[in-house]
């Protein structure tokens, strides 16, 4: 499963953990997504939504 978010499309960013001595380490970030009831179409559905998109209010919760 894809750690994507359903409404604004939020992946994971890729970049490098830097240590003092320099030494890099490929790392991944990934986006905070929560499991969500959310309106859709007159139905109720289960959606993976990013934290800042439930608190900007672009999902309709029943």
């Amino acid at each position: 499963m894809a750690k994507v978010c359903d409404i604004c499309g939020k992946k994971p960013v890729v970049g490098y953990n830097v240590s003092h001595a320099h030494n890099k380490t490929k790392k991944r970030w990934y986006p905070n997504l929560q499991k969500v009831r959310c309106l859709q179409d007159g139905q109720i559905k289960k959606i993976r939504v990013c934290t800042s998109c439930i608190k900007s209010g672009r999902i309709v919760k029943p």
